[in-house]
């Protein structure tokens, strides 16, 4: 009875963060030759959120997002995404987590060459050994402007609709969160604009959580927050973000304000 009271406690304390970092460092290497890439950041992603993770190269972001997104092991601290504990889960959970759980988004599209728009939005579906829920499939591409084109194959889309794709992609498994690693880097400024518009309604329309990692302030401006890292460690955090308020703090992190 106690164990179960613990675990309700636990999830009621959970309810409202997507994604939950304490204390996580992340080193590679030892002795005289250890870098460490993250230092000790503890942070709480509130669900329903767009926040943005930017900082000069080298400031921890992408390790960031791989230790947030259950994509790398920290070497110490506690990852949780919606309540579940990351940590000590072995490869193969954590797949399953990932597969279920967590949507991916990339600067490479990534999809598969072979396949049709709706066979590439399905594919963590099929992977997962999960049919596909026609209503919901159908709600996905009509949000993201894709109706139409569900059997085109990448070839046969411009870059923004190819991002499109992999956007619908993350969100088919109804995800608690959604990392977006770099999104528009490969677009021009006004499909970019676009892309960046369609995340903000994800979560301002359906409820979506979102976790941009961007170099790019005008990309920064369209979340509610930014996280800015600097030598590994979490230095600030910005409430209603504008880019000019974004680019200024950007040379004042790290080495810049020296």
């Amino acid at each position: 009875m106690r164990r179960r009271r613990t675990a309700e406690a636990e999830r009621e304390s959970a309810a409202g963060r997507a994604v939950q970092l304490e204390a996580v460092s992340k080193v590679h290497g030892r002795g005289a030759h250890a870098v460490t890439a993250l230092r000790d950041v503890s942070v709480t992603i509130p669900q329903g959120s767009f926040t943005a993770v930017m900082g000069p190269s080298g400031s921890g972001k992408s390790t960031f997002l791989h230790c947030a997104a259950g994509l790398d092991q920290p070497t110490s601290g506690s990852v949780r995404i919606a309540g579940t504990e990351l940590s000590g889960m072995d490869e193969t959970r954590l797949t399953h987590l990932r597969r279920q759980r967590v949507g991916f988004v990339f600067q490479a599209f990534n999809l598969v060459p072979s396949l049709t728009v709706r066979q590439n939005i399905t594919l963590p579906l099929r992977l997962a050994r999960r049919r596909p829920d026609g209503g919901w499939l159908d709600q996905i591409i009509h949000r993201v402007g894709l109706a139409g084109r569900e059997g085109h194959r990448p070839a046969q889309l411009s870059g923004g609709q190819q991002q499109r794709v992999a956007i619908a992609r993350a969100l088919i498994t109804r995800p608690d969160v959604v990392f977006a690693d770099e999104p528009t880097g490969a677009l021009d400024t006004v499909t970019a604009k676009e892309i960046l518009t369609l995340l903000r309604s994800c979560v301002d329309e359906a409820g979506q959580t979102v976790v941009l990692v961007t170099h790019d302030p005008v990309a920064g401006a369209y979340a509610h927050d930014v996280l800015f890292l600097a030598d590994g460690g979490l230095v600030d955090r910005m409430i209603h973000p504008t880019a000019d308020r974004i680019a200024d703090r950007m040379t004042h992190l790290g080495a810049w304000s020296r």
